[in-house]
């Protein structure tokens, strides 16, 4: 993996954990490519497409006691071949500055037009 896209990856993760804290829909939707797909961590719920996924936050956002999410990325490993990069690492879930759901997750990116976009997460909970 180049230095490069390491960085861009990790420059584009912590932008969406900022969006995310935030409650900023517009900073997600340019992280997201169009045919996006996400699985939940606790019931493998399949969110597809950057419009269901913003919609899904957005409700996210909405809520009383609202949790928010944090990816920290463990590895980044690109490929040598296509212009897609897979990242794998540990998330928390915080309700009022108290972890009540973590775990591990793996997302897959792709470079469109110079830029690195989120293609697929998938979530797994663990506590």
């Amino acid at each position: 993996m180049t230095a490069t896209a390491d960085l861009a990856i990790r420059m584009a993760r912590a932008a969406f954990n900022r969006a995310l804290a935030e409650g900023d829909l517009s900073a997600i939707g340019p992280l997201l490519t169009m045919n996006v797909v996400m699985m939940t961590g606790t019931d493998s719920g399949i969110i597809a497409g950057r419009k269901a996924q913003l919609l899904a936050w957005k409700r996210e956002f909405a809520a009383k006691e609202r949790m928010v999410y944090t990816r920290t990325p463990d590895s980044i490993i690109s490929s040598p071949v296509e212009p897609i990069a897979m990242e794998h690492g540990h998330w928390t879930g915080m309700v009022g500055g108290t972890t009540v759901a973590s775990g591990q997750y793996s997302a897959k990116w792709r470079n469109v037009g110079g830029d690195w976009l989120i293609e697929a997460e998938i979530y797994l909970t663990l506590a």
